[in-house]
């Protein structure tokens, strides 16, 4: 076993809380561990002022980091699991997936107003296509607005008065002890998490033994498994942050129930669709709901979103 070890992370606040969070787990399981950070700055980060889905969606914020992972800068990376592509760069692997925080969305309004009672004409910010087609969807009378930022900085421009509401992960307010800020949770009859959002992916190399040690202790049977059927869909569909997509997997009795939502962009047209999954074939489980969605209609609407240049 190695007696020192590098977590690689992005520098932001929530980023920073999710690697200390892995970094103590480890060393509670491997006392003579010496664990260390390497904060990395990514593209996405350093892009501020435009909607991710413009400039490249979700990889911009793991890219740097795998290719530090890859080239031994690091032993291992924390990430968000929503911020991980459908595929993963040859050599790296999801080595460990912690049990899943709160996975839904909330909003947070200037007023304290639920989104059913917000007026005609509302402002409510997102960086999301996948928030922003549902919230239309159930609002089309509102007006769906970026913001980009940290955590502080979009509830900063909140309370300034440029938006009514805005909407957020409750796992990322929740983590950093904001949930006084929340005015309303926004549950799957509501709203679809995107894939893997609550829950954190710890990434490593293949054939690494010491590391693969030290993941298997990190990893949440239960957690690993709904995460594997979402991820499933999102391959399966070729989905990103390019596109209004989401999938949320959560253990039943008789099974993973696996839930999926396409959406057009301007929320007008929806498809929601559900499949029940034994645990131990999930990922044909996610496979066969984004098929599922496709056929009911999903395949038009990401037709149409391709040829309106998203």
């Amino acid at each position: 076993m190695k007696k020192n070890l590098t977590i690689g992370t992005r520098g932001s606040q929530l980023a920073l809380w999710q690697a200390h969070f892995i970094q103590s787990e480890i060393q509670g399981l491997f006392p003579d561990l010496k664990v260390e950070l390497n904060v990395i700055k990514t593209t996405g980060d350093a892009i501020t002022d435009r909607p991710l889905a413009l400039v490249g969606g979700k990889g911009l914020f793991v890219k740097e980091i795998e290719s530090a992972l890859l080239n031994h800068e690091i032993d291992l990376a924390v990430h968000s699991m929503k911020d991980m592509p459908g595929e993963l760069p040859e050599g790296l692997q999801i080595g460990a997936v912690p049990e899943r925080a709160n996975p839904f969305d909330v909003l947070i309004s200037r007023d304290g107003s639920l989104l059913k009672n917000y007026k005609k004409g509302a402002r409510i910010g997102t960086s999301s296509l996948r928030r922003a087609s549902q919230l239309k969807y159930v609002r089309p009378d509102i007006r769906i607005e970026s913001i980009r930022g940290n955590l502080d900085t979009r509830i900063r421009k909140l309370k300034s008065g440029e938006f009514d509401a805005i909407v957020l992960a409750a796992a990322g307010l929740l983590r950093l002890g904001q949930e006084r800020e929340i005015t309303e949770y926004l549950d799957e009859a509501l709203m679809i998490p995107a894939v893997g959002q609550g829950a954190l992916c710890i990434e490593t190399r293949k054939n690494d033994p010491d590391i693969e040690i030290i993941s298997a202790e990190l990893d949440h049977h239960d957690t690993r498994v709904c995460v594997e059927g979402e991820r499933a869909f999102l391959r399966r569909i070729e989905g990103s942050c390019h596109i209004p997509v989401a999938c949320f997997g959560k253990m039943m009795p008789q099974g993973v129930l696996l839930t999926a939502v396409v959406a057009s962009e301007d929320g007008r047209e929806l498809i929601k669709e559900q499949v029940v999954s034994p645990a131990d074939k999930v990922k044909a489980g996610g496979r066969a709901l984004a098929d599922r969605v496709l056929d009911k209609g999903g395949k038009k609407i990401l037709e149409n979103l391709n040829s309106n240049g998203n």
